[in-house]
């Protein structure tokens, strides 16, 4: 992998104009690792557009990770860990999620280039397994499409008016709906998202203002009246634990992918207009989404449902074995559990919907950076990467598969793809952040000259890698004793920790391909004065830190800076959390 990891654009060479058709962009070799060849194909195709606006960052980062995962997948959490090891999960979870952020967003806005943090640990750790988590990464986007729709067909079957429908009716249409906002590019997503990202954050301060009320008794057909902490004791749990140490084992994976989805916000900074002020703002915003719409209403959830409720047990759509929905249901509460359905629906489709956005615009800087075919590498001039795009969507084709009757099982293999890999993407991007400390460091720069500094710097990178690691070791364990068995089941292992070996093996076939293609590749990992810190650099920020600029000059551009900043005051630092939390 080369150094020029920064956005391209056209050639802009006089007297010769690029064309930038598709027909003309497939010709010639389609796999290269040639830096002209790289070369050649940034220069033969349209920079991806930065459409995102402010709104666009603000809603994604509140709402964007708001989905099946917390509402619906939440629910074998609560009946393998219970509620005490689900807020303890969820919890230390979060924690790892907002410090991965805090570091992804330092890169990004130092860094605003296309694949984000594929590129990251490409260039901070090593090509080799940046090309392996790219490619896992884009894997489980791809596979996590079909399913979303297959689910999506679930959660409509809730509705006693589907029964009997072939779910062919409803896998049509959502496809289609999803081909009409990828014509739109990356504004039809930022659009889409920020309508039902708007629509799941009223959902959930609905509900967590309807669960203070179904604890406090105050629901007139709710024959249980006060509730308090009934179900954190006996015979509902134990102080909120089930299984033990090994059903709080179980939560963590649930949890990691309930948030998997937050860090599409760093994925967005090469789109996005301003990514120095919206990228940390809407870094900032993480803790507060997973305070308040995750820890509270889970929380709430585990007051006012028991974890071992029969309701739990119930046959059906998806959507029956959401603890919310079974809440609601449990406090006799008419018509509302229909519409809260309604809510798991949108969350479907805006997962959906972020499906295509996380995998295409991976897949599509790896190419640019010659780790795939350079077709994949394509944008048209309206900045829609078209190739992966017509990729994702055909993967989402599979849903189909659902039909079979032997589609759940299909399914269940595609998903283990998915898995446990976004915590090796999230501990990366810590090891990516760390290493990329100690290069600017080890190349005479201080973190005064950084747009955004990670709020615990690299102590926080490195509480993110060992929560991750931690995570790791526990799924392994539960992969070999599952809670409820059967132990040390080849089959149970695989469906449960196969997006490990995936990893192992991507990482060693680029690595044995490398070895031959590209001789740079060789080394194990990047040494600290080896580590490419200038290429990609924003414009305004090569002014202070560039290759070129001298250490007076630098000194004397940020006296300038910090001369021209505007001392906050009291009521400045007010309305700056003010707008980091709305």
């Amino acid at each position: 992998m080369n150094g020029d990891m920064g956005e391209k654009g056209h050639s802009g060479l006089p007297g010769y104009e690029v064309d930038t058709s598709l027909a003309a962009h497939a010709k010639g070799r389609q796999l290269s690792l040639d830096r002209e060849d790289i070369a050649m194909v940034q220069a033969d195709q349209n920079e991806l557009k930065r459409s995102l606006k402010g709104r666009h960052m603000q809603m994604i980062a509140i709402g964007g990770a708001i989905g099946a995962g917390l509402f619906v997948g939440s629910g074998s959490a609560f009946t393998t860990g219970g509620p005490a090891s689900v807020i303890i999960g969820f919890t230390l979870v979060g924690i790892m999620i907002y410090f991965m952020m805090q570091a992804l967003a330092e890169l990004a806005v130092m860094y605003p280039v296309n694949g984000a943090f594929t590129m990251y640990i490409c260039r901070f750790v090593d090509p080799s397994w940046g090309f392996a988590c790219g490619v896992e990464y884009a894997i489980s986007w791809l596979t996590v499409l079909p399913f979303e729709i297959s689910a999506a067909c679930n959660i409509i079957n809730y509705w006693p008016g589907a029964n009997g429908i072939n779910n062919a009716a409803w896998i049509t249409p959502l496809l289609v709906a999803l081909v009409v906002i990828q014509f739109f590019g990356v504004k039809g997503y930022g659009e889409v998202e920020f309508v039902l990202s708007a629509m799941k954050v009223i959902a959930c301060i609905g509900f967590m203002i309807l669960g203070i009320i179904i604890n406090c008794g105050g629901v007139p057909t709710d024959p249980r009246g006060y509730i308090g902490n009934t179900y954190f004791k006996e015979p509902y749990s134990n102080a909120g634990f089930l299984n033990g140490f090994h059903g709080f084992c179980s939560v963590f994976v649930t949890a990691a992918f309930a948030y998997t989805g937050t860090e599409l916000t760093g994925l967005a900074a090469a789109e996005t207009a301003n990514p120095k002020k919206e990228i940390p703002r809407a870094s900032n915003q993480v803790v507060w989404r997973i305070a308040i719409f995750y820890i509270v209403n889970l929380a709430l959830v585990g007051l006012v449902l028991p974890a071992n409720s029969p309701l739990y047990d119930s046959t059906g759509s998806s959507s029956h074995r959401s603890p919310f929905v079974l809440a609601i249901k449990a406090a006799s509460i008419p018509v509302l559990p229909s519409i809260f359905n309604a809510v798991i629906l949108i969350s479907v489709m805006s997962v959906a919907n972020s499906c295509t956005f996380g995998s295409t615009r991976t897949l599509q800087a790896l190419a640019a950076n010659g780790m795939g075919p350079k077709i994949a590498a394509y944008v048209d001039r309206k900045g829609r990467p078209l190739v992966v795009v017509g990729l994702q969507l055909l993967f989402g084709l599979l849903a189909y598969i659902n039909l079979a009757k032997n589609g759940g099982t299909i399914f269940n293999w595609l998903l283990s793809l998915s898995g446990i890999t976004v915590l090796f993407v999230f501990g990366s991007i810590g090891v990516a952040h760390i290493r990329f400390r100690m290069a600017w460091a080890y190349n005479g720069h201080s973190v005064d000259e950084l747009p955004f500094k990670a709020i615990a710097g690299v102590y926080g990178s490195w509480i993110c890698v060992l929560i991750c690691f931690l995570a790791l070791v526990a799924q392994f364990y539960v992969a070999l004793y599952p809670v409820g068995g059967p132990n040390l089941s080849a089959e149970g292992f695989f469906l449960a920790y196969l997006a490990g070996p995936l990893l192992v093996f991507l990482y060693l076939g680029w690595k044995i391909y490398s070895w031959f293609a590209v001789p740079a590749h060789r080394p194990l990992y990047i040494k600290i004065k080896d580590i490419d810190i200038y290429s990609g650099m924003r414009q305004e920020q090569s002014m202070i830190s560039g290759v070129d600029v001298t250490p007076d000059q630098r000194r004397a551009s940020l006296t300038e800076m910090h001369d021209g900043e505007k001392k906050k005051g009291p009521m400045g630092w007010v309305m700056s959390g003010v707008r980091n939390i709305i």
